[in-house]
């Protein structure tokens, strides 16, 4: 049944007896209100997208390449005002009464398969290094400039291999060796970073130069109870300490260092906030 005539049968024959052109007005404007229906907030979109992405919560799963560039892409286009955020708020402003910079994480979505959140931080903030067992990890630097170091294990290490400390050097825990895969300055906008299980430089650590907030979705998500724990690590240089069997050139020894696992130190103060941007609704 066309729309015409329900219209008819509802109003009576005034109806038919209207004009054609305001007729067709009428179905104009009706098109053009289906046209130009409201899009979905970028974090909607986003929330969208890592449900097609992470179709799985598998440990050490990675996404097929093309699902990957989409959640990339979507990424690159989110801007500070599409997840509530701006430069002047309290999050990222230092509070000369703290000892230490305060880090604000808003959570925005978590689920099984994946999660999405931001952390603030405001200027000299650090997220000391951690790792993401088996995970698969996106971040977004929303606006300012951060400095980022990442390193991936060194998991090619002959099996006879054994830790010989140099005298008065002793370890507290277990330390192994790592590649530092990224060293350096980032600023907004720039593109966004993709870490992966085994490379990419599953382990980082973050320092705000200036105030900046990073949008971060993870899949898997942590979870103490599927192994999957948030480890902190301590680096020391690669000639503090010598292993048998291990051999590399004088001038790639800075691209390598020793990390010693540790509890979270004591000059970090990370603290939840309630997330105020758009809301993501479940379909």
């Amino acid at each position: 049944m066309g729309i015409e005539r329900t219209l008819s049968d509802r109003k009576g024959k005034n109806f038919c007896e209207l004009p054609e052109e305001k007729i067709t007005n009428s179905k104009s404007r009706k098109k053009n209100r289906r046209r130009h229906k409201k899009a979905a907030p970028p974090v909607q979109k986003l929330f969208d997208t890592c449900k097609d992405v992470f179709v799985s919560d598998g440990v050490g799963i990675v996404p097929p390449p093309q699902h990957i560039q989409n959640l990339q892409s979507v990424l690159d286009g989110i801007k500070p005002e599409d997840v509530g955020l701006t430069p002047d708020m309290p999050y990222f402003l230092t509070n000369v009464e703290q000892r230490i910079p305060r880090i604000t994480y808003l959570h925005i979505y978590e689920c099984e398969k994946f999660s999405i959140g931001i952390f603030c931080l405001p200027p000299s903030g650090v997220i000391p290094l951690h790792n993401h067992p088996g995970m698969t990890v996106f971040s977004k630097l929303l606006f300012g400039t951060m400095h980022i170091k990442s390193y991936d294990w060194v998991v090619d290490l002959p099996a006879n291999s054994s830790t010989t400390l140099k005298p008065s050097e002793s370890l507290a825990s277990e330390t192994q060796l790592a590649k530092v895969k990224v060293d350096a300055d980032f600023t907004a906008p720039c593109n966004p970073s993709i870490l992966y299980p085994a490379d990419g430089g599953n382990l980082h650590c973050f320092t705000a130069v200036t105030a900046c907030a990073v949008l971060d979705v993870l899949g898997p998500p942590y979870s103490d109870p599927d192994g999957r724990h948030c480890t902190y690590y301590l680096n020391h240089p690669f000639s503090r300490f010598s292993v048998d069997g291990i051999s590399i050139p004088e001038e790639e020894k800075n691209g390598y260092e020793w990390l010693q696992e540790r509890v979270l130190p004591d000059d970090v103060e990370v603290v939840g906030h309630l997330y105020s941007g758009p809301k993501i609704v479940e379909n």
